[in-house]
């Protein structure tokens, strides 16, 4: 029997939208919703997720309509740099500090691709470095070290 999916690629997109879209969902339901003009801790995720939800939707769709790509073979060593950059990123914020963490996630996350270049990760590391200290430490005052306790920050 032939499968009604014309674009495979586009189908398993839209399941992962609507999946996460629904567990926002779901995960905000425990939360108070307030209003759009006194918003509670759950109306952000709930429209983020709708929105998820329904972009998924309209993905599962057009699988069924347009000829698409199939799924290409998954790969398993990008994943594994991607999740080992958030874990070093975790682990090193406090201690490291931010300089450190973001240097650590941007050089190691770029190494999951395969149009790795060492000079286009190191540039992008130093902005985002800049930006993240700007931004983050001295706009919004998050209290996250520059330099950590490790380094005597």
């Amino acid at each position: 029997m032939k499968s009604p999916i014309r674009s495979p690629r586009e189908f398993w997109a839209g399941v992962i939208y609507a999946g996460i879209g629904v567990a926002a969902i779901v995960i905000g339901r425990d939360y108070g919703m307030g209003s759009a003009m006194k918003m509670g801790p759950a109306y952000f995720p709930t429209i983020l997720g709708a929105l998820l939800t329904s972009i998924g939707a309209i993905c599962i769709v057009r699988s069924l309509i347009v000829r698409g790509q199939a799924v290409d073979a998954f790969a398993l060593r990008g994943l594994a740099m991607i999740i080992a950059a958030i874990v070093l990123f975790a682990v090193l914020a406090r201690g490291a500090g931010l300089v450190v963490a973001i240097f650590v996630l941007v050089m190691v996350s770029s190494r999951a691709s395969m149009k790795f270049s060492w000079s286009q990760s190191l540039a992008l590391a130093g902005g985002l470095v800049a930006f993240c200290a700007l931004v983050f430490v001295k706009g919004l005052g998050i209290p996250l070290p520059l330099l950590g306790s490790w380094f005597g920050g």
